[in-house]
């Protein structure tokens, strides 16, 4: 365990923060103002973060070490340093989904996850930066700004949710808070070799998230290790009145499930994620990461999910037709920014949302409104929602055979800033692994596997049952304690 001084704790994870913190060997405030000085180090590089909140940060810090002072029992979380997607409601600074159609508009309410966090006793510093509405494989869709990856400046941090894996990876908060709607948890914590975990769908409260594709979306945490993943789920997980989609399932203490103890556990390997679109760097790094799941007493049997060829087509024409009708609220009058000397209701309509909405955003939102318009609903958007069911019954088979499925998070580790920011095409099949369990509304988690020969970071997931989180975490642990991997730090100073 890194040793708790001021030049590295920003380097710690969230358990060894609360640690350091209950322990007397590092305040509060201290932690922050590391993390802080971090970000004012590096942050001008990688450009996770769209606002810092210093002030309020420090301020909060110094109520959990008097609470400490006082004698009082702090809450699982007190002390540790986090960041926010750029799409959760806050009242603290600006909620504006890196998009020009929400600059300057501020949330007046805490969604239900953040405050579950603050509650908890987590300290946020900022919100970072993502593709404008969550639209996005690479981060470079924001109106904002592009964030790097930590790894090698010239790569995307994978996307939406580039901005919350960059600071995780760059060591600029302890822990983030993304969302996933077709990998945008777990593709950008494959490409900055972060924890990312989507889980089922209901599992976490929605409220207070700014809606992409309402089917689709789910919100989960980005972090160092698999212990924090845990730790941030057991603070955000559970029903909730203010969101009708969460379950009524009570939420388990998942870090009880942090056991080194996978001996039986039946893991599937799907076929068709190990075909031509899989390069070979990644095809040799997930069958090792597998086999040291097998060297613990797991058994490999193979699996297939034969309506995977689909999804890719599935996911865009369910997802864009949601984002048409959650983005029709955006038009210059009940919300967003106004154009300016509109000639009249239907010009100002037209300039609002011309001028607001980026070209990937309008791109979705006219291929959604197109295969919801008349005449065509049945031939894409009904037919989309028939193949959602077969994706889910794919995966409802191939769990009578196996407990978790692992396979890849992404073809291929993080490319190149600009290369596939002009083909929309070759950018959507890069979630090709992570779009399914989307669709199916199952969990998933990505756990780091290892550098590539280019030393970036590759992705292992792994994919459970409905509400069957902890298996994921288990295993995932599991191979934590036994990978022996040692990626190192992100090259940057």
């Amino acid at each position: 365990m890194t040793t708790a001084t001021q030049p590295e704790l920003y380097h710690l994870t969230a358990h060894e923060i609360r640690d350091a913190i209950r322990e007397g060997r590092a305040t509060a405030l201290e932690v922050v103002n590391a993390f802080l000085a971090r970000i004012e180090a590096v942050d001008d590089k990688v450009q996770a973060y769209v606002d810092v909140w210093k002030d309020k940060a420090q301020e909060r810090a110094a109520g959990i070490d008097a609470r400490l002072n006082a004698g009082e029992t702090l809450p699982p979380l007190a002390g540790v340093p986090m960041s926010l997607k750029d799409l959760f409601c806050t009242e603290d600074g600006t909620t504006t989904c890196c998009s020009r159609f929400l600059q300057g508009y501020r949330s007046p309410f805490n969604g239900t996850a953040v405050q579950r966090l603050y509650d908890a006793g987590a300290i946020p510093l900022g919100k970072t930066n993502m593709d404008e509405f969550a639209m996005g494989s690479s981060t470079e869709n924001s109106a904002i700004q592009k964030t790097y990856n930590p790894w090698d400046l010239s790569r995307v941090p994978g996307g939406s949710s580039g901005g919350s894996a960059a600071s995780v990876a760059a060591d600029e908060c302890a822990f983030s808070m993304g969302s996933d709607t077709g990998g945008s948890i777990r593709g950008p914590a494959a490409f900055c070799g972060c924890v990312g975990l989507k889980p089922t769908y209901g599992r976490v409260s929605r409220q207070g998230l700014v809606a992409f594709a309402s089917s689709l979306d789910q919100i989960g945490p980005l972090t160092k290790d698999v212990e924090d993943a845990a730790l941030v789920m057991n603070a955000i997980a559970g029903q909730d009145p203010q969101d009708s989609t969460t379950a009524h399932l009570a939420a388990p203490d998942y870090t009880t499930a942090l056991r080194d103890d996978i001996q039986g556990l039946r893991i599937g390997l799907p076929k068709e994620y190990f075909e031509e679109a899989l390069g070979d760097a990644m095809r040799e790094k997930i069958l090792t990461a597998v086999s040291v799941l097998e060297s613990q007493g797991a058994e490999v049997v193979e699996v297939s999910l034969p309506h995977t060829q689909y999804a890719v087509a599935t996911y865009y024409v369910i997802c864009t037709a949601e984002a048409s009708a959650n983005l029709a609220r955006f038009d210059g009058v009940r919300y967003g920014a106004r154009a300016e000397n509109a000639r009249d209701v239907r010009s100002m309509y037209h300039e609002s949302k011309s001028q607001g909405f980026g070209p990937e955003v309008q791109r979705r939102i006219i291929l959604g409104t197109y295969v919801l318009s008349s005449g065509y609903h049945d031939a894409y958007y009904l037919k989309a929602q028939k193949v959602r069911r077969l994706v889910l019954e794919d995966f409802l088979n191939a769990f009578e055979q196996c407990d978790v499925i692992a396979g890849p998070t992404t073809p291929a580790s993080a490319f190149p800033v600009g290369e596939k920011v002009t083909d929309p095409l070759e950018m959507y099949l890069n979630d090709i692994y992570t779009i399914s369990s989307n669709l199916a509304g199952i969990p998933c988690l990505s756990t780091p596997c290892g550098l590539t020969p280019e030393k970036l970071p590759a992705g292992l997931a792994l994919m459970g049952r409905h509400f069957d989180e902890e298996t994921l975490l288990r295993t995932a642990y599991t191979y934590e304690q036994h990978a022996g991997l040692d990626m190192g730090r992100p090259p940057i100073s």
